[in-house]
């Protein structure tokens, strides 16, 4: 039991700091691109910040509800959400690139920082790691 308590205690702490992280990475690269970049750019690394990081946390709702008992939901459910969150972020992200409100890459940039967000949660783990088996 303990076992699979230390497993929890480890998955809401990634998920603590993966979410800190991408907050914080969010907010850096935005007030980056205002600062540093034209305006479409920097509209565009807003954009894709809020859409990627807006799915990630209804990703996340979708994935709790669905897996907490007793309601454990079905996955056809837990698929279709998620499908209907992607045509829905497919379409905003298309309209911002054809209409011109936004700049490409700012976007991308936008877009990228959950996955940066784990990437480093993910290096912090690993330092954890072997500076444990260091000690």
């Amino acid at each position: 039991m303990t076992g699979k308590l230390q497993v929890v205690r480890i998955e809401r702490r990634l998920l603590r700091f993966i979410t800190l992280t991408n907050w914080i990475l969010f907010l850096l690269a935005t007030l980056c691109g205002f600062v540093l970049a034209p305006g479409r750019f920097a509209w565009g690394i807003l954009a894709g910040g809020l859409i990627v990081t807006i799915n990630f946390h209804l990703l996340y709702r979708s994935l709790k509800q669905a897996l907490a008992p007793p309601h454990v939901a079905n996955i056809t459910g837990v698929l279709g959400k998620y499908y209907i969150r992607f045509l829905a972020s497919a379409v905003i992200i298309f309209v911002l690139i054809a209409d011109h409100y936004v700049h490409p890459l700012g976007l991308i940039i936008g877009l990228s920082v959950v996955v940066t967000s784990i990437i480093i949660a993910t290096l912090n783990e690993i330092r954890k790691i072997i500076f444990k088996e260091a000690a």
